[in-house]
């Protein structure tokens, strides 16, 4: 059994229910890339790549099934159920549940391991690869008018940006400058 593979089915099959506010956009857009920046990181900074895939996968687990607003708690609670069912090592869960925990830029909490750096990281940079969809948020999903939804995605790629850590942000930087000047 290749466990990243179940979690990701897993993840996707949430996704694609009709509970998630989020739709099948969450999932193509957001985790696909987020994932891929994960892995990158985890391989440039010697990171444990099978922790870092599966917090990838799991760390908006908490959104998708309706906990928007403390989601890096539910997320982390429900991925450390999730991974004991497979009888997943409990230390590595540990470090799973640190990485969901530890990946919102807004909120203070300390990011003890690379690993929960490289999540955090792979967080923010997919909001750069994601721009179109960060669009059908602010006015499909929260039906936002035209400058409010330009200033929700302007504010949210600047708060993705300002939560980079200096290594990412050498990757993500065109794709910030870009996006900056476009939403001007």
């Amino acid at each position: 059994m290749d466990l990243v593979e179940e979690i990701r089915r897993y993840v996707k099959k949430e996704c694609g229910k009709e509970t998630n506010f989020f739709g099948m956009s969450a999932y193509n857009y957001h985790f696909v890339s987020m994932v891929k920046y994960a892995k990158q990181l985890a391989k440039e900074t010697n990171a444990d790549v099978e922790i870092v895939e599966i917090a990838a996968w799991l760390h908006d687990i908490g959104s998708i099934l309706g906990d928007y607003k403390n989601h890096h708690i539910s997320g982390a609670e429900h991925a450390g159920k999730l991974l004991a069912e497979y009888n997943y090592p409990k230390d590595r869960i540990e470090q799973i549940k640190h990485c969901i925990l530890a990946h919102r830029g807004s909120k203070d909490i300390k990011r003890e391991t690379i690993e929960a750096e490289c999540i955090a990281d792979a967080d923010a940079m997919s909001h750069f690869d994601g721009i179109a969809d960060l669009f059908n948020l602010a006015l499909v999903v929260r039906k936002l008018e035209i400058n409010e939804a330009k200033k929700f995605v302007k504010e949210k790629l600047q708060r993705s940006w300002k939560k980079l850590t200096p290594r990412a942000k050498g990757v993500i930087k065109p794709k910030y400058e870009a996006a900056m000047l476009v939403l001007e």
